[in-house]
């Protein structure tokens, strides 16, 4: 008979000292994602020192765990307002004592253009996408609801020659109002472009403090801007649907396991992630339990 302990118990995996001393980590998969162990993150929003060494393990490994972190939403907003200022999101509401602070409630009531099950960079329809986010865990379904990262500079480093020559210098157009807007009636969603116009960022943008190569395209990313010149297009078909697929093509490279990290939810745990060289992937799989977060997303600036 299998022992019930047996399948609940995970042992503690090899962890390494940070620089300081302070605390410990260890690093998830070969590509992305780190996990630490005896930090506080409400000492880290007051602690110079220890969050300088967040930020340098950050940059590193690009989405960062934590378990049983019991702070106030007052520490979770501070702790993410020391990598800037947050902003705030049209479509899901905010915490109204802590502005910034988006509350993800799923239930069976949530509004079903809230879809979360599509790899995605957070906002990337702004013109200046959030440069990252803290997210904790209120409360966790029994089974399910894990979150996917993938570390998209690994995805852009991996791609053939022949494509990162074809995408060179390619720009694409980012919309709300075709992914969140989708839903919505005809005047909400005029509206909602009106409020906020589709973007335009490069294929390919550089990582601002680490100079990574990030293949930046995803969920809100509708079609190619500069696709349709003559170097590209012999015929109809190199534009439609040549662009669309390649497009999709790339998009698709963030379901390619190992350039991913996968993380089972408890409450109280969170994950930081860099949302210029990442995408994430919110597994809609626990209906009808209901799962309970709370983001502090961080404004970024314009992609290049």
């Amino acid at each position: 008979m299998t022992d019930t302990a047996q399948l609940t118990h995970s042992p503690e995996p090899h962890t390494i000292l940070s620089p300081s001393g302070s605390f410990r980590f260890a690093p998830l998969t070969c590509s992305i994602g780190a996990e630490l162990f005896d930090v506080n993150l409400g000492d880290a929003a007051r602690d110079d020192a220890l969050f300088a060494e967040l930020r340098e393990l950050l940059l590193e490994y690009k989405v960062l765990f934590l378990r049983d972190q019991d702070m106030s939403r007052a520490e979770h907003v501070a702790l993410a307002e020391r990598f800037g200022p947050l902003e705030d999101h049209p479509a899901v509401g905010s915490d109204p004592d802590h502005p910034g602070l988006v509350q993800i409630y799923k239930d069976l009531d949530s509004p079903a253009e809230h879809y979360e099950n599509a790899f995605h960079c957070d906002a990337t329809w702004r013109e200046n996408p959030p440069m990252g986010c803290v997210l904790r865990c209120v409360e966790t379904p029994p089974i399910g609801g894990d979150t996917i990262w993938v570390n998209m500079a690994l995805a852009y480093a991996k791609l053939p020659d022949a494509v990162k020559k074809q995408i060179d210098g390619l720009r694409a157009r980012h919309s709300i109002e075709a992914s969140f807007g989708a839903a919505q009636p005809p005047e909400q969603r005029q509206a909602l472009h009106e409020r906020f116009p589709d973007a335009e960022h490069p294929v390919v943008r550089t990582h601002p403090e680490t100079g990574e190569k990030i293949l930046f395209v995803n969920a809100f990313a509708t079609h190619f801007v500069n696709y349709h010149t003559p170097e590209h297009i012999r015929y109809g078909i190199d534009y439609a649907p040549g662009s669309s697929n390649l497009l999709n093509y790339l998009i698709s490279q963030a379901a390619i396991p190992e350039y991913q990290v996968r993380w089972r939810w408890t409450k109280n745990s969170v994950a930081i992630w860099d949302n210029r060289s990442t995408q994430h992937y919110a597994v809609q799989d626990y209906w009808p339990a209901v799962r309970k977060m709370e983001r502090a997303g961080i404004i970024g600036d314009r992609p290049f």
